[in-house]
Order: C-alpha cells, then structure tokens, then sequence
C-alpha cells in the first residue's frame, strides 16, 4: 500500500496518475491507525507536483553516516563499527518536487531509503524492528559539503539542514508490500546523467539493525525518520568533484519506492 499527502490530507495511491482521500484521518499516521474503517473519497486524478512530504513534523530524525563500503571509500573515512549517527533538523523537511535554494558553491546530493517509525519502543530485538515501521520511502540527503567540512573534524546536521534540503516522498510504502530491500537500486541523476546507482544490498547496517541500535539509546516514537545512508557517487567523491548549481534537475529513486525531482535555483 502507498500513502501520500495530498493538499494536506492523507491519500491512497491507487494507480500511477489515481487514488482516493481517506476522509476519517488527519495523517498518514493516523490513516494506519483507523485503516479498518476508511471512509474513502471518490476516485481523483493527482499529479506528483501536488503532493506533500508524507510526514511533515517529525520529532526526531536521524541520519546514518558511511553506511555503504564505497561511498566510505570515496569520502576517504574508516568503515563504521557501529552505526554513525547525526540529525537533520525538522525544518528542513520538503515535498517530493520542490525547489532548492542551493546555500553555496558546494551543495551536493545523497539519495536515501528512509524508515518511518510506526509506534514507540525502546530496547527493540532486531528481529521485531519491521513491526516497529510504518514504512520506508525515498529521501535526499542535500549536504552543503562548505559547511560539513568547515572544521579539522567534519560536522553534519548543520551543513545538512538547509531549507528544503530534505526531501522525502513521494509517498511512504507500507512494511506488508515490501519485497526483499536487498534488491532495491538506488539512482540519483543530475541533469540527466546517473551520479549515483546501487543496490541496497550494499548497506552496512539495514533498517532492523539500525532500528534496534538507535532503540537502545532513545525513545523511537511515531513519525520518527531514519535516513540508512547513501552508496558511492556522491558529488564530493567525484574527481574531480561536481557540486549542483542553479538550473540544475536533480532525481533521486528508488527502484519501487518513487522518484524525487528537485530544481536547483
């Protein structure tokens, strides 16, 4: 099942251009909640320009840094013992096409496959972590690499909390339509040209470990997100580096999941 926002209210995704408002529900959270007694909308057509980000006030969000081997490599950081977390902050939280207003000359790109928590827990077995999410969905990471890499010690969530510079969307897939993650690709294109391409397999750390790791340091609560990492390809691992300028038509995907589509200004 796909659920999106549309004109602020939740939204069955029932065909490529199709699907119906959930009318008893205020959130895509509280449509999971009540889904035994949907009062369903007529069929309406939507466009993927209309839609929202699926959950728009977050209280906590979390990121994980070199979380795939290459990319690791490219950035020239030691692989993780354990999961490297950072935050993005809430306001930076964007619908799935939107406009970016680039913070600087370096502004770069890290497409994401993106946990959404389902309820509170605490302490969770790795083996119960998928009954703990709502869903998973696609997300960009947009990083000004300037100001991550400021200091002698790189810092994250400042340089990854710009307006707009978390997209996410276009809709969040729930658990029970899931196929093996393992099998997703991951495709960032600038301008046309694939930046970025490989399977979720190459994580380091998946979503039920991830899940268990953070649970045993916080409370995971309801609309929690949890960025798991981007592959190798990454506009500061290139040689030479390419950073996103203003004009440019930025896509981030996942293979069944959706597409992003951010402009550049």
């Amino acid at each position: 099942m796909k659920l999106a926002m549309l004109h602020n209210r939740p939204f069955v995704i029932e065909g490529e251009t199709t699907g119906r408002m959930i009318k008893n529900a205020a959130t895509i959270l509280e449509a999971l909640e009540v889904k035994a007694t949907w009062q369903l909308g007529e069929i309406q057509p939507y466009t993927m320009a209309e839609l929202d980000a699926p959950i728009q006030t977050p209280q906590q969000i979390f990121a994980v840094g070199m979380n795939y081997r290459d990319h690791s490599a490219e950035i020239h950081i030691e692989l993780p013992k354990a999961p490297s977390i950072f935050t993005k902050f809430s306001s930076s939280i964007a619908a799935p096409v939107v406009d970016v207003k680039a913070h600087g000359p370096q502004t770069d790109w890290e497409t994401e496959i993106v946990a959404v928590v389902g309820q509170t827990g605490r302490d969770i077995a790795t083996e119960d972590a998928m009954n703990y999410v709502a869903g998973v969905m696609v997300g960009e990471d947009l990083s000004d690499r300037e100001v991550q890499f400021q200091n002698a010690k790189p810092q994250f969530s400042m340089g990854k909390s710009f307006e707009n510079y978390a997209p996410i969307g276009p809709w969040l897939t729930t658990v029970d339509e899931l196929g093996n993650l393992d099998d997703e690709v991951i495709t960032t294109k600038v301008n046309g040209a694939v930046m970025q391409e490989a399977p979720l397999s190459q994580m380091i750390f998946k979503i039920p470990e991830l899940v268990h790791y953070l649970s045993t340091v916080v409370e995971l609560r309801p609309g929690d997100l949890i960025f798991t990492g981007t592959p190798s390809g990454t506009g500061v691992g290139h040689e030479p580096q390419i950073f996103l300028k203003p004009g440019d038509e930025l896509t981030g995907e996942i293979t069944h999941l959706g597409q992003l589509r951010m402009t550049i200004k």
